[in-house]
């Protein structure tokens, strides 16, 4: 295995503009992905997502960075990357949501690159590559049903 993308084609029922804030707003976002998130959907802005409980020390928060907003075609972003340094090719993780019109729907490419190129040994690489994996196995899905959700409310 080569451990250098995730990538996920989703279809869901909802215009590109619902899914842009469905995956750019923070209020947003703690529905189907973070426990909680800081974020200002604009290039270069700095935030975090918090997985956990944000007052339990057990709590793992990742910084991220906005690198694209273009409203509603695309929202990309960088994030596992060491506290105090600042978010580039080779120090992090690359996220991009690429929303494509499709029928009365929105066709979402999602990606996130960059494990081979945090310089990591084979083994840590091999368990976060999984980990994503996993996490976006579990959370892509769970954005599908809740943008579903919010197109189909009364």
């Amino acid at each position: 295995m080569e451990y250098g993308s995730i990538e996920r084609e989703l279809r869901i029922n909802a215009t590109p503009e619902v899914v842009y804030e469905v995956i750019s707003s923070p209020e947003h976002l703690r529905e189907w992905w973070p426990d909680d998130a800081e974020l200002d959907p604009v290039p270069g802005a700095t935030g975090a997502v918090t997985f956990g409980d944000p007052a339990s020390p057990d709590a793992k928060i990742e910084p991220l960075t906005v690198l694209e907003a273009d409203p509603p075609r695309r929202f990309a972003f960088r994030w596992v990357y060491d506290e105090g340094e600042s978010a580039a090719p080779g120090n992090s993780l690359l996220v991009t949501f690429d929303l494509v019109p499709s029928g009365d729907g929105t066709l979402l490419r999602f990606a996130e690159t960059g494990f081979r190129e945090r310089g990591w040994e084979t083994a840590v690489l091999e368990e976060a590559y999984l980990d994503h994996v996993r996490g976006w196995d579990l959370f892509l899905p769970r954005l599908v049903t809740y943008a579903n959700r919010l197109v189909t409310r009364p």
